[in-house]
């Protein structure tokens, strides 16, 4: 995976190095050699991710990096801090100011590409994911919410694989203020068993004797209910093949044993606020897409919706010579309804309408608003005598039971006129079908309304 790469540092042989170094494995590298600058080109020509020297003159790295990361525009670019700095206290420093990982100098090549390209790839999926937010704005979805940064163990699940009893305890102590944990010493099923629970992180020893950590890790990175779990792994000093290869299979973070206390701490609750990120992300794009194509008053789909599903189903219908049948539903006298009980009433019946509508059909079916007083049900390899049994439900379940109407003075009685039409060789498109439903809706409200036609 190529990438745009920024690389800051005042001195400029060590920029060239690590230009020639990215360059030779197809980066795209922009270089800077102060604070200023870096900041000035992370805004013009936003970088996959920032390569970031520590001691730097006037504005050293942890200002940098800050910067970065309270800015709207740029929070989402990775910032990996290069430095000579090994201590725990200046990793937490970084970690704190927004770092998402340190390498330390001299930077090992395969260490530098392993996690140059684990970080855009987590880049490309924070951006998918806003730019299906966008999309979902454009479409008249709601804003985001903003995340909620306390983390508690009241609401946060972590998953601790390590074998060593005493280790895992002690990670245990340093983790209870946060979350809480669930350990287990290894096996071949775990991931398997962590389908069945929602869990935020995912903390896994790759020094296990008796389970492969790595294979754990791949298997997390198989299953769909476990995809998005961030996962941090444990390794020890000087392990870089195996660190390599769990960051190439999508491990997000890692720890050096003997793990400090307050890296852990900082690591952790960095991967849960992004986790938590990407979940308000996720939960939005969706409730964008629920509020795009859905019908505000009654909860069904929108007739943009319905027409685009229709479409889809009348393809496959004829394709597979299947069956496809569709029900034209119209609210007797709704007219009526408004102009005496005002227009809350009305809105109570298109609603309570709406419901028994959406009870009465199979899950097979789409029900939706089609306009007005109007409705739309697809009835999907549906033959013409099931079609009608269907319908015949959907009347009676209307007519027969009162309207219970909160802003009207009395209970009303409501009723549906249906016009049925089955796919047959001389409809062509979704169109040519709604008509004929449309035309068999006006006959049953020109022959007294409170039934069916079916189309001839």
């Amino acid at each position: 995976m190529t990438a745009r790469v920024l690389v800051v540092d005042d001195i400029l042989p060590n920029v060239k190095l690590l230009e020639a170094k990215l360059t030779s494995e197809y980066f795209d590298v922009l270089t800077a050699t102060s604070g200023p600058d870096a900041l000035d080109i992370v805004q013009r020509e936003q970088p996959d991710i920032v390569l970031l020297d520590v001691m730097m003159p006037g504005m050293n790295g942890f200002e940098v990096c800050k910067r970065i990361k309270s800015e709207p525009t740029t929070v989402h670019i990775p910032v990996v801090m290069v430095t000579a700095l090994d201590q725990a206290s200046d990793r937490v420093a970084g970690l704190e100011a927004g770092a998402d990982d340190f390498l330390t100098k001299p930077v090992q090549d395969l260490a530098l590409f392993a996690r140059v390209r684990s970080l855009v790839r987590l880049k490309v999926m924070m951006d998918e994911l806003r730019n299906r937010e966008t999309t979902g704005l454009s479409m008249g979805g709601t804003g985001a919410q903003e995340i909620d940064t306390k983390i508690s163990p009241a609401d946060t699940q972590i998953l601790l694989i390590e074998e060593q009893q005493n280790v895992a305890d002690r990670l245990i102590r340093h983790l209870s203020e946060l979350a809480t944990l669930t350990h287990l010493k290894g096996g071949d099923k775990i991931a398997e068993r962590a389908r069945e629970k929602n869990y935020d992180l995912v903390i896994a020893s790759l020094t296990m004797t008796d389970t492969d950590g790595l294979r754990i890790c791949s298997q997390f990175r198989t299953f769909d209910e476990t995809r998005q779990i961030p996962v941090l792994v444990l390794v020890d000093e000087g392990d870089t093949k195996q660190l390599v290869r769990a960051l190439e299979m999508g491990v997000n973070d890692y720890l050096i044993r003997p793990v400090d206390r307050l890296e852990l701490l900082a690591r952790v609750k960095t991967q849960l606020k992004r986790k938590r990120f990407a979940d308000r992300l996720r939960e939005n794009f969706h409730l964008s897409m629920r509020l795009a194509t859905t019908d505000a008053v009654t909860g069904l789909y929108n007739r943009h919706y319905m027409t685009s599903h229709l479409d889809t189903l009348l393809r496959s219908a004829r394709e597979n010579n299947k069956p496809l049948s569709i029900a034209m539903l119209d609210i007797d006298h709704f007219k009526i309804i408004n102009d005496t009980h005002g227009h809350a009433a009305g809105d109570e019946v298109l609603h309570e309408f709406s419901q028994r509508i959406a009870r009465n059909v199979r899950g097979v079916d789409l029900a939706a608003r089609y306009g007005g007083e109007e409705f739309v049900v697809i009835m999907p390899e549906t033959e013409l005598e099931t079609s009608l049994t269907i319908a015949e439900r959907l009347r009676a379940t209307v007519a027969d039971q009162i309207f219970a109407v909160e802003t009207a003075d009395k209970p009303l009685n409501v009723t549906v006129s249906i016009g049925l039409a089955t796919l047959c060789d001389g409809i062509r498109t979704s169109a040519e079908l709604l008509e004929k439903a449309d035309e068999a809706l006006y006959k049953a409200k020109h022959e007294g309304r409170n039934r069916m036609v079916v189309a001839a």
